[in-house]
């Protein structure tokens, strides 16, 4: 995973909805976005923006069935993106080690 990618990882997880919102559709496996929508403090209007920073961050996917959308949890986005924090942080530690 490059820079740019943890950037917009980390983007995305530093706002509060967000966080909110991953982890409420993480919990559930799948969620509509009526139902993201019914989450405490986000209001339909904001949903959209949202949900496009955490797919485009690859943090979830949507998935289209008929009329509705279901965002899934991309859980193995989020594994990756912990390996690389670890990679950064060993390689200062062995930077300071030296």
């Amino acid at each position: 995973m490059d820079h740019a990618d943890i950037e917009r990882i980390s983007k995305a997880l530093s706002d509060q909805t967000r966080l909110m919102i991953f982890q409420a559709i993480a919990e559930k496996q799948q969620m509509s976005c009526g139902e993201i929508a019914s989450l405490r403090g986000v209001t339909a209007a904001t949903v959209s923006h949202h949900l496009k920073t955490l797919s485009d961050a690859g943090l979830i996917e949507c998935q289209r069935e008929g009329q509705f959308v279901h965002s899934v949890a991309v859980p193995a986005r989020l594994a990756e993106y912990t390996r690389s924090l670890n990679n950064i942080v060993r390689t200062k530690r062995r930077a300071r080690a030296r």
